[in-house]
């Protein structure tokens, strides 16, 4: 900074020359140091001690006028038509000399000039009186000889002669003032005559005397600033220009992974160096992550689209994994049944694959007035086509909702069918095959029926499939050194993606490669000119890791970005409330459930009227007929003040004694359940009807 003097900006960036550009300045002190922040139409400019600026372009915007007399300042557009006029510079000069000497810029980019002598001059034959005006027109050089001023000299009647005054003569001179007027832009394009000061003509300010200064839209770039930093020239900075000190200084300009694959295809490769890592919380879990260290240098071989598919393991105890797989693994895959919960995941699935088949794993009650068929385990189902269907209805007014048209296939049981019983709602096939609608509300389990055992690519099962799609690694991919695929009994392609990557790796291991996808990183890098780590003209042989594992995050931005408009599954007609209060009639029951129930009772359907949470509840039923005559059943015993001192339980006198219950034909079950009195413990009598039911459901289940 020795022998460098600071100018503001101001000054120095009017004194600019655009043919000179670019120029480094170096802030020194001013208004915005240590830090300081203005802001400027929304953007912050920031300039510290010590930073340096590289100006690159300046743009007229305005003109500053200072008022010297009251220091108070205006702004003139660049277009302003009023014309100036020079005021002439007050210090007077002793010599010829000394006058040109300190003229702004030298003599002869400020000619012409009128000046005066307070005493005479005489210049060889010819005498000039004192307060005579002499223009300058130029200056006189001759080798050998004194240089010399050529001047103009307008004598009495309009006459007029040059005479030729050389530099060391010696008086007091002053300068006068000059008839010649200016416009703005001619100021503005003379660097002699912005330093000078001017009035308006003509104007009520004529009198004022005006310093002009352009101020002009600075372009500049900043070391860790990534794009053109604009800012005004008036900032009250002072700064200093150190170009030919920093001619091989390099502007760090930071690129985020957005604009680093924006790059021409020639800037690659290329040895960057991390400005910023990416945030703590990523949206990666790869291993290649926890090494991008601040300061740290990669390799970008390329840039690309690259072919990618988002997988996700199914929920277990441990949690859930994503991972992003290129088109390009080199595993084999073996698809696996999908499994859905209710028939809109169905219907959702058939628009995808046509001709779909499952079948139920969990068997569902009828219920007539919702028109929710009954389906066993096992059932068969094939997808035709979404239907509405009419609901059953003791109104007139008929209700219709939208069904899932499917044909079962009826598995033969050996027994003949009885065609008077055939309900006439339903038709069957020749072929044993039989029509029925689903509701898409209608909740139940069914399971995808698959024949299919061929080994598939990825990039086939995304050409050949729809998503998602369940599927299962057979066979790892060889060029991994630890494929992460292998060993989940089930994975799920849930969508395919075409994703702008940049394929990089570390400075100390540039054979292994990694894609980095760059929309979902967020990170910035300076493309360096160090040369690549690996002799010139022999790269080395990429080996590129094909699965990235993400986290749940990306799995949900990835979700966000593609939610549709797409309805909300249907929900179950509501109940009527005008014929809830009415007795429900029994619904009518199915085929198939008619001619399981002709033979044995249903287990399953006896169970389920247990069950606290069972929609309809059936009337108990009724005792068995031979215990039409005997007493009612046993009800638990409440325990008294009496028996709790004594110990002793008291006789039931709700009950008959056994002597008048000779002649009664008991059931053997009922001896067996009376009270000891003796023993140590308080035995209840079991209700005989729920003893009878309990029996007969547990025989069937044996038999089921």
């Amino acid at each position: 900074m020795a022998g460098l003097t600071a100018l503001s900006l101001e000054q120095c960036i009017a004194s600019l020359d655009k043919s000179c550009l670019p120029k480094i300045l170096k802030v020194c002190s001013g208004v915005y140091f240590q830090g300081s922040i203005y802001e400027l139409s929304g953007s912050e400019v920031c300039f510290s001690t010590g930073d340096l600026i590289k100006v690159i372009d300046i743009e007229l915007l305005s003109v500053s006028c200072n008022d010297i007399s009251n220091n108070v300042k205006f702004e003139l557009p660049i277009n302003h038509t009023g014309l100036f006029k020079l005021v002439p510079e007050e210090m007077p000069y002793s010599s010829v000399k000394e006058m040109v000497s300190l003229r702004p810029q030298g003599i002869e980019t400020c000619l012409p000039f009128t000046f005066s002598s307070r005493s005479k001059i005489t210049v060889g034959n010819f005498t000039m009186g004192a307060g005579r005006a002499l223009t300058v027109l130029s200056v006189e050089k001759h080798e050998g000889e004194e240089d010399h001023v050529r001047c103009h000299v307008k004598g009495q009647q309009e006459t007029s002669a040059e005479v030729c005054i050389p530099l060391s003569a010696q008086g007091e001179f002053r300068e006068c003032e000059s008839e010649e007027r200016f416009t703005l832009q001619e100021i503005l394009s003379s660097p002699c005559l912005r330093t000078r000061r001017f009035h308006f003509i003509n104007t009520t300010m004529c009198e004022q005397s005006l310093n002009l200064c352009p101020i002009y839209q600075v372009h500049a770039i900043m070391s860790m600033r990534k794009n053109v930093l604009k800012f005004p020239s008036s900032l009250e900075v002072d700064v200093v220009d150190v170009t030919d000190l920093c001619e091989d200084l390099n502007f760090v300009t930071p690129l985020s992974l957005t604009e680093a694959v924006s790059q021409s295809d020639e800037s690659f490769p290329v040895l960057v160096e991390i400005l910023e890592v990416p945030e703590t919380r990523s949206l990666f879990k790869c291993s290649w992550l926890p090494e991008m260290n601040k300061g740290s240098n990669m390799v970008f071989h390329k840039k690309g689209i690259t072919a990618m598919a988002l997988l996700s393991s199914l929920k277990s105890r441990k949690s859930q994994q994503f991972f992003l797989v290129s088109q390009q693994y080199g595993g084999r895959f073996r698809r696996r049944p999908r499994e859905f919960n209710s028939v809109y995941e169905l219907y959702v699935a058939s628009t995808q694959t046509s001709g779909l088949k499952v079948g139920v794993t969990r068997s569902c009650e009828e219920v007539e007035e919702e028109g929710l068929p009954a389906l066993s385990v096992g059932d068969q189902l094939e997808v035709v086509r979404c239907e509405m269907m009419e609901l059953p209805s003791e109104s007139s007014k008929k209700s219709f909702v939208e069904a899932l048209l499917c044909r079962r296939q009826e598995p033969d049981d050996g027994e003949d069918d009885d065609d008077d019983e055939e309900e006439e709602d339903k038709v069957k096939q020749e072929d044993g095959r039989e029509d029925i609608f689903l509701p898409l509300y209608m909740q139940c389990p069914f399971v995808e029926m698959l024949s299919d055992n061929k080994k598939y690519r990825l990039k086939d099962l995304v050409k050949q499939f729809s998503f998602p799609l369940d599927v299962k690694v057979v066979s790892r991919d060889t060029e991994l050194e630890a494929d992460p695929l292998v060993g989940f009994a089930c994975l799920r392609i849930e969508a395919s993606m075409l994703e702008p990557t940049i394929q990089a790796s570390f400075a100390n291991r540039p054979e292994h490669c990694f894609e980095i996808p760059t929309q979902w990183l967020s990170m910035s890098v300076d493309f360096t000119k160090d040369p690549l780590p690996w002799p010139v003209s022999q790269p080395p042989k990429c080996h590129v890791d094909t699965v990235t594992e993400v986290t749940d995050m990306f799995f949900y931005e990835f979700r966000k970005q593609g939610i549709s408009d797409a309805a909300p599954p249907p929900r179950p007609p509501k109940p009527n409330m005008s014929s809830s209060k009415s007795p429900k009639t029994p619904s009518k029951p199915s085929k198939k459930s008619t001619k399981k129930s002709s033979n044995k009772s249903d287990p399953s359907q006896e169970l389920a009227n247990m069950t606290l949470n069972s929609k309809r509840r059936p009337p108990a039923p009724l005792p068995p007929a031979i215990l039409t005559d005997q007493p009612p059943p046993l009800v638990p015993r409440k325990h008294s003040a009496a028996e709790m001192k004594t110990g002793n339980a008291l006789p039931n006198t709700y009950v008959e004694r056994a002597d008048s219950m000779k002649n009664v034909q008991c059931s053997p079950h009922l001896h067996e359940v009376a009270a000891d009195v003796d023993s140590d413990h308080d035995y209840e009598t079991v209700d005989e009807t729920f003893a009878t039911i309990l029996k007969n459901a547990q025989q069937n289940v044996m038999f089921y």
